[in-house]
């Protein structure tokens, strides 16, 4: 009687009702408050990622190995904010239907897992790159040459594109299935449409792989930075080595907020892949986590030119003489030591 009597309830529901109880509501209720956050994290981010591009490419004296690898990583950020942003934004605010069709479901999956993997690869090339030249610098002329930074840079987002597409693959558009002789074309959402299991797999060998194994070998490489930096106690040393110092501060304070920030992403995602969702409460605490992990995720992207405007002296310098003296300049002195 209960089921039959609840049947009939639906069968009387209009098409907004009957996806609202199996999709939930159209609009997020926290749309408003979470893209005035966006927004602002928009700004600084595009910015900041933008200047840090400009002035690398633009002046020579920036063109370093290790500055290689931060373009490749405001690369990334930039595709981030400009692309992954506004198409989250878009879900937010109408959450089906999904209108971009299997093509735009597939390009977001594919984004967003590709500069998931760039991202921690490149941050982990970072940490290499840092320990050559502190523990064994006599390699450096060898490994840190341009075009063998390039070449790396290279294979890093090549592998990254390959490592995006099987969980791509298991995405599709979904819809609710024909009830009391009606269709819901308008339950369209961009969702897996395979073996469940298999998305699980390929979440929790991700997070391994692409997070926590590069921030336990980044962990490891930093550490014996820190052990040879004190060993040598490198800061009453000549001034390029302060130089070196203050890079290797800048990079290890970079890898701590990235490791921070992409952390909650990871547990977002082991969460909505393994949590009983038919739990009220477990819903409700995923939604809290999902909109946190969503803030640090885009704030990941848009804190590194903070981060170099604060702890590098060079970069500082860059970001103001290209914002303020953009004409006719040339590189001081002191950035070219």
């Amino acid at each position: 009687d209960f089921i039959f009597t609840m049947e009939s309830h639906q069968l009387c529901m209009s098409e907004e009702e009957y996806l609202a109880m199996h999709l939930g509501p159209a609009k997020s209720p926290v749309f408003l408050p979470v893209c005035i956050t966006y927004l602002v994290i928009f700004m600084v981010g595009v910015l900041g990622n933008f200047l840090t591009c400009v002035v690398i490419l633009h002046y020579r004296v920036m063109q370093t190995p290790t500055n290689y690898y931060l373009l490749s990583l405001a690369a990334s950020d930039l595709l981030v904010l400009l692309l992954g942003m506004p198409l989250e934004l878009y879900e937010m605010q109408q959450n089906y239907p999904f209108l971009l069709g299997e093509g735009g479901c597939y390009f977001k999956i594919f984004l967003f897992e590709t500069v998931c993997f760039a991202s921690i690869l490149n941050v982990t090339a970072l940490s290499v790159e840092r320990y050559v030249a502190v523990v064994h610098p006599l390699k450096v002329k060898h490994l840190d040459t341009r075009a063998h930074v390039k070449r790396v840079i290279f294979m890093l987002w090549g592998l990254s594109m390959l490592c995006a597409v099987p969980n791509t693959s298991l995405h599709g558009i979904a819809v609710l299935p024909p009830r009391f002789g009606r269709e819901f074309p308008r339950s369209a959402i961009c969702h897996v449409v395979k073996p469940t299991w298999m998305y699980k797999l390929i979440i929790l060998i991700s997070t391994l792989v692409f997070f926590v194994l590069p921030m336990f070998i980044i962990s490891i490489l930093y550490l014996l930075i820190g052990l040879r930096l004190h060993r040598e106690k490198i800061i009453t040393v000549q001034r390029l080595s302060k130089r070196n110092l203050q890079v290797t501060k800048m990079l290890c304070v970079l890898v701590v907020v990235f490791g921070i920030c992409w952390a909650l992403f990871h547990v977002d995602r082991l969460m909505w892949s393994y949590m009983d969702m038919s739990s009220v409460q477990h819903l409700k605490l995923f939604e809290n986590v999902h909109i946190i992990s969503g803030v640090f995720f885009y704030l990941s992207s848009a804190v590194n030119p903070v981060l170099y405007n604060f702890m590098s002296t060079r970069f500082r310098e860059m970001f103001r003489h290209i914002t303020c003296h953009s004409k006719g300049w040339q590189a001081p002195v002191s950035l070219t030591l």
